[in-house]
């Protein structure tokens, strides 16, 4: 809005001027200029002033002012209209595209690089892995591109020198998902020739001032451009470019988009193959044309991956295949090889570029995109178009270009021009009709069947004989006389800014020599060459190749005949999106950030057709929608079409809307839409609804979570109900399970001991249990009461040792005495039963509860051999060594005192089993497991000597 910006910047918006002239337009966009201000509106429409220096208005700040906004809210910036095609494209899920054209060193590949940066700042907010691999690709593909097709001109240090289209598809949410690149016309013949002052492209340059010696050396090549023909004439060019710096970003990106090392090697020795070539000479003996030393012809079979012999042969040969089907070999003579070897050089570097194009597309294109599972896929396209010129003399490329910048004028034209006042007349609109000029007619001299210039171009072509340029412009003169926008020097002699027989006018002089570069030049045999090569890279280049030369290929486009067809399709492609334009203006020819060249921009304001669309947009309206769109998004804003309207039409309803509002004076009704003049209405109606849409969300939050809520809670009833009806089925299943089981338990001798019970349910667990007990109750009521100490100590043990050991003594007897026995010790037990009734004699006790071999470790940690003997009144410590001498006696009374200031650990033969006894440690052999298991618990449950 013009308000965000002081009066001393001048307009911000060229359609508030208070008269439209082009001098009130000029000084406008000089006043601004001066003050800083590049940017300046036409409506939607971004006019960009070329600043040639760094400015402090791209940060993250600015990125969040303008995220979101509306096109008119903040001041102008090349980043409203990246954000209105983002919206555009998001909200109504319809493709846009944002045209960028103008003059070379306007600045149209820097503002391509400032709209990829803010749309990739605004996307992905959750930062997912693939989404940001994709946008790294998207803008590293950037670098990649002006490395390999930009080169520095008299005009720009970083000039595009081929045409790229890119399409960046996002999903339903806004995400960038791929992308594809599509590249018109690389200006291939400045491989081989540069005007004076300017430079190859970037690449070479930053191969032999950036790639390392190790590299170079591999390459045979030296870091000096001035050694190599095709890059000597700007090898002492001052330039902005950092090449070393340039050379490691490059190699940096072609690794992020993906690129293998071997693909990256083959393209630097293609490009050394092409240095290579150029300084490779002929000389002739009169017969026969010969290579000036073969070290250059080895070097490059060895770049290439091909046969030295090979390599020469096709340099100086040209393989034909007569009408009889003979092939013959036929010498070229030196001017035929020099010419051979800069077309062969010429389209390596054209197949390399394009084979780098098509090598990003396969890393950001969609692949396996299913719009019912993943949503429609929409696009924004960005296009960085050569630049239109005018030189001296115009060459072929700059002809075509030319032609290009004519063409994107004319959908422009039609576009924002024709088709706004064909809207107002079709709407019913009363509005003053603005004249502009239509290039239509300048295009078609170009393009048009039979009659245009590429037709006949193409004609002169395909003609059998020698035709010469000559030739070809006297066709031209005679059937473009009549066209009142084609002339010659024999059309009009007295115009002496044009030669005879060399020149020709489309507004702009161009200087012929045409047919040699819209012919195919490049011999069969350098293809066949190419694709037998055992480098892939090189193979995958020259498809073409494969053909033999007796094989009949249909004749192949001539080069402005691809070029139109490549222009047809990209305007076709462009005019079924949504545009939105920046048009650049270059200031100066100086490249001064300060310096205002009036006349210069004053011609770019003219055939760019700025003052003509500011007419437009001045006499028509800011903002049009069908009633339908419009009632849709702005009905929440009026009481009578909330939530839906009950009146006739849809246009009454926005007749409503427009009338609570007062905005009646500043609006037009056509038969299908609504027309708003000034921005100033559709922000406050922007502002009325953004304060509403909470208000509303939150209403649809309650209802649809009350919706929700009640939802939830039918399925947990119902989910109880089966919940309960199947937990009553499970227990009736085990009560019929064990019913059915132990049917006849009673009849059995075991009572059912070998009847497995079900597995119980969760509820029925405690039962479980009770009914085992029962089951247990019947089998030990049947035990006579001699067993029941034995019975009890095995519970015991089953108490003490649960969790412990599995096996712990339930099937096997207790036997107590085991150094008397003579089947676990049959060298001691006779020697122990003296020793035990000496001491039944002596100290008087009725029985052995318990005796064992075991070791005892003191708190040293040294152990020895010991036996042990537990009676009804003694604990004895033996010495088996010695006849089991007794060693130590102890009362049982007061062993529990005693224990815990000894360690021992009893070791009967074959025991393997660990107790704590407090602090003694006692280890017993699996033979006695049981047995000593049963002791323990018993022992535990009768005297309380540990816890």
């Amino acid at each position: 809005m013009a308000e965000l910006e002081g009066l001393e910047f001048g307009k911000s918006d060229f359609v508030l001027l208070d008269e439209v002239t082009m001098e009130q337009f000029m000084e406008n966009l000089k006043l601004r200029f001066e003050k800083g201000r590049i940017y300046t509106y036409i409506g939607e429409v971004v006019v960009s002033v070329n600043p040639y220096q760094q400015m402090d208005i791209y940060g993250k700040e600015t990125i969040d002012a303008y995220r979101g906004r509306e096109l008119y809210e903040n001041p102008p910036h090349l980043y409203a209209v990246s954000d209105a095609a983002y919206k555009a494209m998001k909200r109504r899920a319809k493709d846009t595209c944002i045209v960028i054209s103008g003059e070379s060193g306007a600045g149209k590949t820097e503002a391509s690089k400032y709209i990829m940066q803010y749309i990739a700042a605004i996307t992905n907010p959750s930062q997912r892995k693939e989404v940001e691999s994709v946008k790294n690709v998207l803008l590293k593909s950037n670098c990649v591109l002006e490395a390999f097709g930009n080169a520095k001109t008299n005009r720009n240090d970083n000039s595009s020198r081929f045409g790229k289209y890119m399409d960046i598809n996002f999903n339903f949410n806004g995400d960038p998902t791929g992308g594809h690149i599509n590249n018109y016309l690389l200006e291939k013949s400045r491989v081989v020739h540069q005007q004076e002052g300017e430079r190859n492209f970037h690449s070479f340059y930053q191969l032999l001032r950036g790639g390392s010696q190790d590299m170079l050396a591999s390459f045979h090549l030296v870091n000096d451009p001035a050694v190599y023909t095709y890059t000597k004439e700007g090898a002492a060019t001052a330039t902005s470019n950092n090449d070393r710096s340039s050379h490691k970003a490059v190699m940096s990106a072609l690794e992020v988009i993906g690129f293998t090392k071997e693909e990256i090697n083959s393209i630097y020795q293609i490009l050394a193959s092409i240095l290579l070539l150029g300084n490779m000479q002929f000389e002739s003996d009169g017969e026969s044309v010969q290579i000036q030393g073969l070290e250059a012809v080895n070097q490059i079979s060895e770049l290439t991956d091909t046969e030295p012999d090979s390599v020469s042969k096709t340099l100086l040969y040209r393989t034909v295949a007569t009408g009889g089907g003979e092939v013959i070999e036929k010498g070229h003579t030196e001017q035929e090889a020099c010419f051979g070897r800069d077309a062969f050089a010429k389209a390596l570097y054209e197949r390399l570029f394009g084979w780098i194009v098509s090598r990003i597309n396969s890393v950001i294109e969609v692949k396996d995109y299913n719009p019912v599972l993943h949503g429609k896929n929409t696009v924004i396209g960005v296009l960085d178009i050569y630049g239109f010129e005018i030189f001296d003399n115009n060459s072929f490329e700059q002809f075509c270009i030319n032609y290009c910048n004519e063409k994107l004028q004319q959908l422009f034209i039609e576009l924002i021009l024709r088709q706004e006042q064909g809207e107002y007349q079709r709407e019913g609109i009363t509005w003053q009709h603005i004249d502009y000029f239509n290039n239509q007619i300048i295009v078609d001299l170009v393009e048009q069947s039979h009659k245009g210039i590429i037709s006949i171009l193409d004609e002169a072509c395909l003609t059998v004989g020698k035709v010469t340029d000559t030739v070809c412009l006297d066709s031209m003169d005679t059937k473009l006389a009549q066209h009142p926008h084609y002339t010659s020097r024999k059309l009009s002699p007295a115009d002496k800014t044009m030669d005879f027989q060399k020149d020709f006018l489309v507004y702009t002089l161009t200087h012929f020599g045409f047919l040699d570069k819209n012919k195919d030049m490049l011999y069969q045999d350098f293809k066949r060459l190419m694709y037998n090569s055992a480098n892939p890279v090189l193979k995958e280049m020259w498809p073409d190749g494969h053909l033999s030369i007796t094989e009949v290929t249909k004749r192949p486009l001539t080069a402005a005949t691809l070029f139109k067809n490549s222009i047809v399709a990209l305007v076709d492609k462009l005019a079924c999106k949504e545009p939105y334009y920046v048009r650049c203006i270059k200031p100066n020819e100086v490249k001064s950030p300060v310096l205002f060249d009036d006349a210069r921009c004053e011609h770019q304001v003219a055939y760019l057709g700025l003052m003509e669309n500011v007419m437009v947009r001045r006499a028509g309206f800011a903002y049009r929608q069908p009633y339908a769109r419009f009632l849709q998004r702005y009905k929440m804003t009026c009481e009578y079409t909330w939530p839906n309207h009950l009146m006739a039409s849809d246009r009454e309803a926005v007749e409503a809307i427009v009338t609570q509002h007062g905005f009646q004076d500043d609006v037009a009704y056509g038969h299908t839409k609504l027309f708003v003049r000034t921005p100033r209405s559709l922000f406050t109606l922007e502002q009325e609804r953004a304060a509403l849409i909470p208000i509303l969300v939150l209403f649809l939050q309650k209802v649809w979570r009350g919706a929700l809520a009640r939802l939830r809670c039918r399925r947990m009833r119902a989910i109880y109900a089966i919940m309960g009806c199947y937990k009553r089925y499970k227990v009736k299943a085990h009560f019929w399970e064990v019913e059915r089981r132990f049917a006849n338990v009673r009849t059995m001798a075991d009572y059912g001991k070998t009847v497995e019970w079900p597995s119980p349910p969760a509820a029925l667990s405690q039962f479980h249990n009770i009914t085992v007990m029962w089951w247990a109750r019947q089998i030990v009521k049947k035990l006579p009461p001699s067993n029941m100490l034995e019975v009890r100590a095995k519970v015991a043990a089953l108490t003490a040792l649960s969790g412990e050991r599995k096996d712990w003594g339930v099937r096997r007897a207790w036997e107590r005495d085991y150094l008397a026995n003579v089947r676990d010790c049959p060298q001691t037990s006779s020697g122990f039963i003296r020793v035990s009734k000496e001491l039944r004699n002596k100290d008087e006790y009725s029985q052995v509860l318990f005796s064992s071999f075991c070791r005892k470790v003191n708190r040293f940690n040294k152990s020895t051999d010991r036996g042990l003997l537990i009676t009804d009144k003694y604990i004895y410590k033996l010495d088996p060594k010695k006849q089991n001498k007794v060693l130590k006696k102890l009362p049982l009374d007061v062993v529990s005192t005693h224990m815990g200031n000894h360690s021992c650990t009893v070791t009967p033969p074959h025991y393997n089993l660990n107790l704590n006894l407090k602090r003694e440690s006692i280890s017993i052999r699996p033979n006695f497991t049981a047995e000593i298991s049963m002791f323990t618990a018993w022992y535990k449950n009768s005297f309380g000597l540990y816890s």
